[in-house]
């Protein structure tokens, strides 16, 4: 297992206090998938196709959770497509809490990647600049699941 360094150790200590808010990190992506220089252990793609706030508020804080209790340690994807992809929207055009989006855009900044449908955002007249900054668009979000799983990530859907 990686060291977890000091800063860091502070940063998931108070990520599990906060509900993951305002979590802040250094770490840039080295390739599209993940953020992390080496593989880490554990790999996890997140299935998000709905735009139910408790939905969202549950695997936003599973995420949380799993970064908290595996720190450098794990590869976390959350692929988002249907009524999912209104959480990376700048201007949602469904009712997407705003701490949602925060806490989303947190767990980003800790490294988390937020993968977005091109096929669902074609089908709702969308572009890239309908999007947060952070969404790495993929052209089918299900075949996106697939070939992350065919590299090894454990796929979860609520």
């Amino acid at each position: 297992m990686q060291p977890i360094n000091k800063a860091r150790r502070r940063l998931l200590q108070w990520m599990s206090a906060a509900g993951g808010l305002f979590a802040i990190n250094e770490a840039k992506a080295h390739h599209t998938d993940t953020h992390f220089a080496d593989k880490s252990d554990h790999q996890i793609v997140y299935q998000c196709n709905k735009a139910d706030h408790d939905y969202l508020s549950h695997i936003l804080f599973s995420v949380g959770e799993m970064i908290r209790t595996h720190g450098d340690n794990i590869e976390v994807v959350v692929a988002c497509f249907g009524p999912g992809i209104h959480l990376l929207a700048e201007l949602p055009e469904r009712p997407i809490a705003k701490e949602l989006q925060q806490r989303a855009s947190s767990l980003n900044a800790y490294g988390v990647a937020f993968h977005a449908c091109r096929n669902t955002m074609n089908s709702l007249g969308w572009t890239d600049e309908n999007l947060v900054a952070y969404a790495d668009v993929v052209d089918v979000g299900v075949e996106d699941i697939m070939r992350l799983q065919e590299k090894g990530f454990s796929y979860f859907s609520w």
